[in-house]
């Protein structure tokens, strides 16, 4: 029985591998007749079995090769096609403009295509898997046009909250609504690139004008938003038993100096920074009395989400009075501690 079982499987083996239908599109010229140029995007390749591979494997790195010969073909057109299509197209007059978002929103280098379909075949006797990718243009050109849409209604949203909120002062969180606009475009620019190399005549669903203008709008609120660091400081400071501000005032010289402005709601800060500091008197000898300003420092980016500096600094200051001294020790302090601190704030 176990015989009769195991050569009925063989059988079975010989027939799928043997029986199954040669597809029409390993002939080139069926394939052209099948998927003319003019309605498809389409990708062939084929792969020989070798010592150590299977038929899954050499199948698989078929299609493999058929997807990317097929997007090789969309990269090829794209190139050739968005130059001349984009030349003719003019947006408020600015071709510097519109030169700018194509070079910098078009870095994406993945071809995407929506819709592919792929095919394999494995021949037997040939020891040859072959695989067919194939993407039909019109079903193609729809979908990018709703994608630029889409993509452009997020980052226009993004964008309009982002003004509302640098209105109101909350500069962090229009920054973030900023970066949240920005990955949004290379998706615009590559669906743009598509439909001109698909669709040429057809500017319209491009929306050229509307993306160039949301790109610049994104870029100079980030310019303007990058002028100054906001920085919300929290601090403790213990003055030989006196609550004082001596170095958390001393540091805001000191950082407004090097570009930052403060603020006094923490929520809108691009970094927190909180100082804890304490004195004590160490020694005195003769007429001079030295002291130590003891700071906890921790500094917090709002945008990493985590601490990226902190230290412990304690600076002695010797003067004819303990205060003096205190005020010394606080003095050089500050400047070891704006040393440390200026390349984290940036």
């Amino acid at each position: 029985m176990k015989k009769v079982v195991l050569i009925m499987a063989c059988a079975l083996a010989f027939l799928c591998s043997h029986g199954q239908e040669k597809p029409r599109w390993l002939d080139s010229s069926l394939r052209n007749q099948h998927y003319p140029e003019q309605f498809y995007f389409t990708g062939f390749a084929y792969s020989e079995v070798t010592q150590g591979s299977s038929v899954n494997d050499v199948t698989a790195r078929a299609k493999n090769d058929a997807q990317a010969d097929l997007s090789k073909k969309i990269r090829v057109k794209i190139s050739s096609a968005t130059q001349s299509g984009m030349s003719a197209q003019t947006v408020n007059g600015r071709y510097d403009e519109r030169e700018s978002f194509s070079n910098v929103a078009s870095t994406t280098s993945d071809t995407e295509v929506a819709g592919l379909k792929i095919e394999s075949y494995y021949d037997a006797n040939a020891k040859l898997a072959y695989a067919f990718a194939y993407v039909n243009k019109q079903e193609l050109t729809g979908y990018y046009k709703a994608n630029i849409g889409m993509l452009l209604q997020q980052a226009e949203g993004s964008l309009n909250t982002a003004i509302r909120l640098e209105q109101n002062n909350e500069k962090a969180k229009a920054r973030a609504e900023c970066e949240r606009a920005r990955p949004l475009f290379p998706g615009v620019r590559y669906a743009q690139d598509l439909l001109i190399a698909v669709d040429a005549d057809d500017h319209e669903s491009l929306q050229l004008n509307k993306s160039v203008n949301l790109y610049n709008e994104m870029i100079q609120m980030l310019a303007r938003l990058a002028q100054g660091v906001y920085v919300y400081i929290e601090s403790s400071e213990d003055f030989f038993g006196k609550p004082e501000h001596l170095l958390a005032n001393k540091l805001k010289a000191q950082l407004a100096a090097n570009g930052c402005s403060f603020v006094e709601d923490a929520v809108q800060a691009d970094f927190k920074l909180r100082l804890n500091t304490t004195m004590r008197t160490s020694e005195t000898s003769g007429n001079m009395v030295f002291c130590y300003a003891d700071v906890e420092i921790e500094l917090y980016d709002t945008h990493k989400q985590k601490v990226v500096y902190n230290d412990e600094v304690s600076q002695k200051g010797g003067s004819v009075s303990q205060e003096k001294a205190g005020r010394k020790a606080l003095e050089d302090a500050v400047k070891k501690i704006i040393t440390n601190l200026i390349p984290w704030i940036k």
